[in-house]
């Protein structure tokens, strides 16, 4: 049965077990919190990047709906994968600091880089999602996954696959799920990381078989007929006159699927009363037709969860990402 991480488990309370609950802020009459000065709205890397441009939209389109009474400003802080900005938070643990996340949150605790994960924050809303996508140069003999991971299954070594995320973290991950699935030997897999932005011409020029990287990126040369898309990690065909051509995995008979999803989290100790601020301001910012255009422009799914289903999509996620890191001997745990 095909495993989906948007299915939950459960729900885990992530509330810190010793610490009181953070009082920042001001609460009415009836009880409704809200902050007393602007929000530090963090972008845990540096400008420009997947985690920059989506708290960027989100800032632009609270402020420019008049959705909060506090400004949401902001700030770039980069470094160790996401662990500078995580500890940051984690230490001031003032509901006035926020932070955009994704996956490495996961991947970066996990393989143990951080000693801190998605647990030791308390998730707020998810906004949007994006997909991954497996491409190879136009001319290689290979035209679907099966046919890929037919070859991989019989010697896994003979396949070279690149991207842009160190081993063990986003792009590395994503191709080993789906060859998982497909009953490819994981612990054979020649997987290069390439952080200096040569992956793409890697592909291009022969050196290297496979991209595993996000589908806009995948999408740009397969429009100029340099490469084609094997297949994509979304669990359906995206919509768009040249992204509903993209074969997902599912329909090639892989039970696997990947989604980048880009959700908000707050400090470990937030009160009921923050995260119910938190929570209607986000949900508000989804549900306008202002970052509506953002998606479309950016070519990102809706994909809004509140705190209670983001967090069960959490745990799960977690469970399937630490087998298989631990399968390839990247697990810290």
């Amino acid at each position: 049965m095909k495993k989906s991480w948007l299915l939950p488990l459960g729900y885990t309370v992530l509330l810190g077990a010793c610490s009181m609950p953070v009082q920042h802020g001001s609460v009415d009459a009836s009880g409704n919190w809200k902050p007393d000065r602007s929000i530090e709205f963090i972008a845990p890397a540096a400008a420009g990047g997947g985690w920059d441009t989506t708290a960027r939209m989100l800032s632009k389109t609270i402020d420019e709906n008049d959705l909060a009474n506090q400004s949401f400003g902001v700030v770039n802080k980069p470094g160790g994968g996401g662990a500078v900005a995580w500890a940051y938070i984690h230490k001031r643990n003032d509901p006035h600091n926020i932070f955009i996340g994704s996956p490495p949150l996961h991947f970066v605790e996990l393989a143990g880089q951080s000693q801190y994960g998605y647990k030791d924050f308390t998730p707020i809303a998810n906004l949007i999602a994006d997909y991954g996508a497996f491409a190879v140069r136009d001319d290689a003999k290979w035209d679907t996954l099966d046919e890929l991971f037919a070859d991989m299954r019989e010697d896994p070594s003979q396949v070279t696959t690149i991207g842009v995320s160190s081993p063990g973290s986003m792009d590395h991950m994503q191709f080993i799920l789906f060859a998982q699935a497909a009953g490819v030997d994981i612990t054979k897999i020649r997987y290069v990381s390439d952080q200096d932005g040569g992956a793409m011409t890697s592909v291009l020029n022969g050196s290297v078989d496979v991209i595993s990287t996000g589908v806009s990126e995948a999408a740009e040369q397969a429009r100029a007929g340099k490469m084609k898309i094997l297949g994509i990690t979304a669990p359906e065909r995206l919509e768009g006159d040249y992204l509903s051509t993209l074969p997902t995995g599912i329909e090639q008979g892989i039970d696997a699927e990947f989604v980048v999803w880009r959700g908000v989290f707050g400090p470990p100790d937030m009160t009921d009363e923050q995260l119910a601020y938190y929570e209607d301001v986000f949900e508000q910012a989804s549900l306008s037709d202002s970052f509506a255009e953002v998606r479309e422009a950016y070519g990102w799914d809706e994909l809004y969860m509140g705190h209670e289903a983001f967090t069960e999509f959490l745990d799960e996620q977690s469970v399937d990402l630490q087998a298989a890191l631990d399968e390839l001997g990247f697990g810290g745990n």
